[in-house]
């Protein structure tokens, strides 16, 4: 809970804070408010880390520039239109950018820019009251018009507007919602949750470049489950991950299985808590928790129920691979991005083969092989999965897990393992078979890759001898 003491004395502190008092002097001298506003504040009050730096100011564009130049090593000007310029201050990036008064046309997310002429205006402006509150300096005030204050003690999310206002000017904020749900653990008011389940149509304005932003900065939370259960039960998921709530299968009395659903959230969740074991301090991994909540997707597309009251998801991994590149590449997601989450979803049930009985190394090697740059990945995918309550079941396949990784560990010592390739390059196939660059190559190439795969490491010598048998046996 938010002890309001405490939350003053970091206010003052962040009012001390030498970006913060440098720019405070420089545009009192020129004769302009200034205030820290939105994140910061909020963030400050609440004993969060704060990040980026963001300002508010009576003085126009051109007038910012001009205080800024002389205090900054860098400015830029991209957002002038926007009323905002950029700059960084004893190495430190800030925005500051003139109060607004902006209208939007309803068709699309982008305003018409006003400036305005009183902080206040400019703050119900805001997505959020948490986040329409501002610190004036250099004197140290708070201002806080809609009550933001109150609701951060509360824990609630509203918009300082009638919500079908500011989510009408503004669908994204909509998302936003569930993100700051997430990212603050926070509720969201009834008025503002309503609005969101009757105006989430209009989500299609938004570019599918920011609804992937918004959707990206969920992922990085803590608890990102928390904001995919707000997009799923308003029902704006559906407007561009509809593959989430389809999830939600329909059991009947006589076939029995798991809520895939239940089940992915709970995969997201201990895919998080495995990833900051494994890599402490590291930053959010998206493409794991993407594969995460998404590496079941297939399953309503390929269930089947059998006569005897069993139900099968046959071939649901390659079938929920290429659903999640299809939707990745919709909302515009990088390609790396795009085939890490589609080859952890195609390989995550490959490892419970071996969970039934050891496979070679072999075996061993092609898995390596095929997950290539996500095997890190893919192993805390596959633990992640197991979400089963039979405590015995679990301890069996997380036994089986640690003997994979064991073997890959040791093969790794004995092979180079991550980059198997034959031991004849594609030169020496042709010096040896006394033929030239063409489809034989390529077909000699791949039997040596197989050899490599099936056996080791076997030498040049033999790999030659091995190569001149195939050959003489194609005939």
């Amino acid at each position: 809970m938010l002890n309001m003491a405490e939350g003053l004395s970091r206010l003052g502190a962040l009012a001390a804070n030498p970006v913060v008092s440098t720019l405070a002097t420089v545009f009192a001298d020129a004769g302009f408010d200034l205030a820290v506003v939105g994140g910061p504040v909020r963030d400050a009050l609440l004993g969060r880390e704060t990040h980026d730096l963001d300002f508010t100011t009576n003085a126009r564009p051109d007038d910012i520039l001009r205080i800024v130049t002389p205090i900054s090593s860098t400015q830029w000007d991209i957002g002038r239109a926007f009323g905002t310029i950029g700059a960084r201050v004893q190495g430190e990036q800030v925005e500051i950018t003139t109060y607004r008064a902006d209208s939007y046309d309803g068709v699309t997310r982008k305003p018409v820019v006003e400036f305005g002429d009183t902080i206040d205006g400019d703050l119900l402006r805001r997505d959020f009251t948490v986040n329409a509150m501002a610190l004036q300096v250099p004197a140290v005030k708070l201002i806080d018009p809609t009550s933001g204050v109150e609701d951060l003690v509360s824990g609630i999310l509203r918009t300082p507007i009638d919500p079908a206002i500011s989510f009408g000017d503004d669908p994204l904020r909509m998302l936003r919602a569930a993100r700051f749900s997430a990212q603050l653990g926070f509720s969201i008011e009834d008025a503002t949750f309503a609005a969101v389940e009757k105006l989430r149509e209009t989500l299609t304005i938004v570019s599918p470049e920011r609804v992937q932003g918004e959707l990206v900065r969920l992922m990085q939370t803590d608890d990102p489950v928390r904001g995919i259960r707000v997009l799923v039960e308003s029902g704006l998921i559906e407007e561009f991950l509809p593959e989430v709530s389809a999830l939600r299968l329909e059991v009947d009395e006589h076939h029995h299985h798991k809520d895939v659903y239940e089940h992915s959230l709970t995969v997201v969740r201990q895919a998080i808590e495995l990833e900051k074991s494994r890599n402490p301090g590291a930053a959010a991994d998206v493409p794991l928790r993407l594969a995460a909540l998404l590496h079941d997707i297939g399953k309503p597309r390929t269930r089947k129920l059998e006569n005897g009251g069993g139900v099968t998801f046959h071939h649901h991994d390659v079938v929920g691979a290429r659903m999640a590149r299809k939707r990745l590449q919709a909302l515009r997601f990088d390609s790396a991005t795009t085939d890490a989450v589609a080859k952890l979803i195609e390989l995550h049930l490959r490892f419970f083969g071996y969970a039934e009985g050891a496979w070679t190394d072999s075996a061993v090697r092609r898995y390596v092989r095929d997950a290539g740059d996500v095997v890190e990945r893919l192993h805390i995918l596959v633990r992640a999965d197991v979400t089963t309550r039979n405590r015995r079941k679990a301890a069996r396949l997380a036994s089986a897990y640690d003997d994979i990784e064991r073997r890959i560990v040791e093969l790794r010592e004995q092979e180079e393992l991550d980059s198997i390739r034959p031991e004849l390059d594609g030169n020496q196939i042709q010096q040896i078979l006394g033929i030239t660059p063409g489809r034989e190559v390529g077909d000699a190439y791949r039997f040596l890759l197989e050899v490599r795969l099936d056996e080791g490491v076997i030498g040049p010598d033999a790999a030659e001898q091995r190569l001149r048998e195939w050959w003489a046996a194609r005939g």
